[in-house]
């Protein structure tokens, strides 16, 4: 079996471990118990690979809590580690006895408390506290009795438990990481729409994070101001050399549970807790990160035209991000204060790339007034539109938006990459050989009859500022040319049938009265 076949087994076991275990428990409901199982299971391995220094004679889960050598080891560890985690609490130790343990619930979750408790005092404090939250042990989703909330806990344990991931190794945390995200995507897929405010497919994630990050050579840290649950922000880790981002990961998130999905996502994908700093609350109200700025590299994929407290708020038109613009995004559609608070966070040298609703490119307004100040300050490099149904939730056919600060000449470029996909059952996908046609044109900047066009910031004002991608590249035109000299000679030859018919039925006609005058 290859390593692709082990993966794709290794998913579709899990997903049926996930749907046997929740039983008549809706799946967005129980999402919370499968990944925060998966998360469980990780960091104790984690930990044990760390105490142990991958030594498989050491046996950390078979000694005892109060080993002398254990508390020794404890202050490096949390400082290294960012929490604490005794044998006791392994979860090897606890799946084990599962389904005899009568307190399985309540001990689950002292386990978490204790785990997140460890961390109080040291600087990983803040990105441990409150990682469990959604895992409720004592919730009727569990069952309504104690016993069939740890019947349904144990299953869980025992089913994630099963899954092999091999040795702790690179390719056991890539196996980790990748087992989260299939379940994320799974989970969203079902969710309709509240799935797609979390999670940014893939193929899409990829696509945003190379443009960027293109052409940089290295940058000190990457942004999402509205990070869900952290796939765009790994997704720069996994396509790229880690070493590249050196100062690591930022991201904000107004979503509790999603919250904390995203610092699970991190972890699971080996990012160290003080190379990640995620955040809570409402990114356009209480920024975070503002003495962090410059980012190199901001990926987002915001919501769409959702509302906001916009010029409700006075002071906001003072607000560094919308001040240079001179005009707050309507109150019914945030899409630009979003795009707005991107710019202000983006170094000198870096890309923002956003997936936008397409409707903020073309309408009037407040949004034609913010498309000027950024086309009249060059800070839009390219507009991509991409095809519909490509995202959980939306049909839409959305649009990214590239900003820069650093164009070396004041055109604008316009990608239709509206014909890029490939149609799967429930949506449509994107390929690496239609992420590799985007990326060479987005390089290259070349105009290709169809596909893109680079226009002057002359020609994009005379057009009232219109940012559509429709505006300016031609569609292809995918109709049968027409042979007029054959079309007139059918039509002809019709005509001269239908004379026929008619003369044909007339006669008929004729006859049939001639017999009822007769008659």
């Amino acid at each position: 079996m290859t390593s692709t076949q082990q993966r794709a087994a290794l998913q579709r076991k899990i997903w049926d471990i996930a749907n046997y275990v929740r039983g008549a428990v809706d799946g967005w409901d129980f999402k919370q118990y499968v990944l925060g199982t998966l998360f469980y299971r990780f960091i104790s391995e984690n930990f044990i690979d760390y105490i142990t220094g991958g030594d498989a004679n050491v046996e950390y889960a078979a000694m005892a809590d109060d080993d002398e050598n254990i508390e020794a080891a404890k202050d490096d560890a949390i400082k290294t580690k960012g929490y604490f985690i005794y044998p006791s609490q392994l979860f090897v130790n606890v799946a084990a006895n599962a389904n005899t343990n009568e307190s399985l619930n309540t001990d689950l979750a002292n386990i978490f408390k204790a785990i997140e408790a460890s961390a109080s005092g040291y600087p990983s404090e803040l990105d441990i506290k409150g990682l469990f939250a959604d895992f409720d042990t004592t919730s009727n989703r569990l069952g309504n009795t104690v016993k069939d909330k740890n019947e349904r806990l144990a299953k869980v344990l025992k089913g994630v438990a099963e899954l092999d991931f091999g040795g702790f190794d690179a390719s056991h945390i890539d196996l980790f990481g990748d087992a989260y995200e299939f379940l994320i995507s799974n989970y969203a897929a079902n969710a309709g729409k509240s799935g797609g405010e979390f999670f940014t497919p893939q193929q899409v994630s990829k696509l945003i994070a190379q443009l960027a990050m293109h052409a940089q050579t290295s940058i000190n840290k990457i942004y999402d101001p509205a990070c869900g649950s952290g796939s765009l922000l790994l997704q720069a880790k996994k396509h790229f050399d880690q070493h590249l981002i050196e100062d690591g990961f930022f991201g904000q998130e107004i979503n509790h549970t999603t919250y904390n999905l995203a610092r699970m996502n991190m972890f699971l994908h080996n990012v160290n807790y003080d190379k990640f700093h995620i955040q809570l609350g409402n990114t356009l109200e209480e920024p975070h990160f503002a003495d962090d700025r410059p980012f190199d590299a901001i990926v987002s994929n915001p919501p769409y035209s959702v509302k906001w407290i916009g010029s409700d708020d006075p002071t906001l038109i003072n607000d560094e991000r919308f001040a240079p613009a001179g005009v707050l995004a309507p109150k019914s559609k945030a899409d630009f204060a979003f795009v707005l608070h991107a710019l202000n966070y983006l170094s000198a040298k870096g890309r923002a790339a956003i997936v936008c609703f397409p409707g903020i490119f073309y309408r009037g307004g407040a949004e034609q007034k913010i498309r000027q100040y950024l086309v009249d300050n060059n800070y839009v490099e390219s507009v991509i539109s991409l095809a519909p149904n490509l995202f959980f939730g939306t049909t839409i056919a959305v649009t990214i938006l590239v900003l820069a600060k650093n164009k070396q000449d004041t055109s604008t470029q316009f990608i239709d990459a509206s014909g890029l996909f490939k149609k799967e059952p429930n949506n449509n996908a994107l390929q690496d050989s239609h992420i590799e046609q985007i990326m060479a044109v987005f390089d290259s900047k070349a105009n290709i009859d169809n596909f893109a066009k680079s226009v002057s910031l002359e020609l994009v004002a005379a057009n009232d500022y219109n940012l559509s991608v429709s505006s300016y590249v031609e569609t292809k035109d995918t109709r049968e040319a027409a042979d007029i000299v054959e079309l007139n000679a059918s039509l002809k030859t019709t005509v001269t049938k239908i004379d026929r018919l008619r003369k044909d039925i007339d006669a008929i006609v004729a006859e049939i009265e001639g017999r009822e005058l007769e008659a």
